[in-house]
């Protein structure tokens, strides 16, 4: 995954609200290498889907930190001076302002709770 042209993002919103959001097959049914999906907004953040498999650029967020949660497969998190590691049923917050770089070893599925405004690829 070097380049940025390589991701498939997607932020328009899936789901409305008291739609069924079936997670794991939105996942089974990706054949991207690396996929992001808006699936719904809850207030003023959205849950997004991540299939994934490689690395995304180094990259922050001014305004507004990320919650990861990984739901199959293996989720490095790359900070200034460490890495940390999330395996299924496992979640990290990082917090705006703070650069950060997500890799997958592994084909991984994650889900991402952040603010609407978030854009994925980073702030500037």
């Amino acid at each position: 995954m070097g380049t940025q042209g390589t991701y498939s993002i997607n932020l328009d919103t899936r789901f409305g609200p008291l739609e069924l959001v079936d997670v794991r097959q939105l996942a089974d049914d990706c054949k991207e290498p690396w996929y992001n999906q808006t699936l719904c907004r809850v207030n003023d953040c959205v849950v997004r889907l991540g299939v994934i498999e490689g690395e995304f650029h180094w990259h922050k967020h001014d305004q507004e930190g990320e919650f990861f949660y990984v739901v199959e497969g293996r989720l490095l998190i790359d900070l200034e001076g460490r890495t940390v590691e999330l395996k299924p049923g496992q979640g990290f917050t990082v917090p705006k302002t703070v650069v950060h770089r997500t890799r997958a070893p592994e084909r991984t599925v994650i889900l991402m709770f952040e603010g609407a405004g978030v854009v994925p690829t980073g702030d500037g």
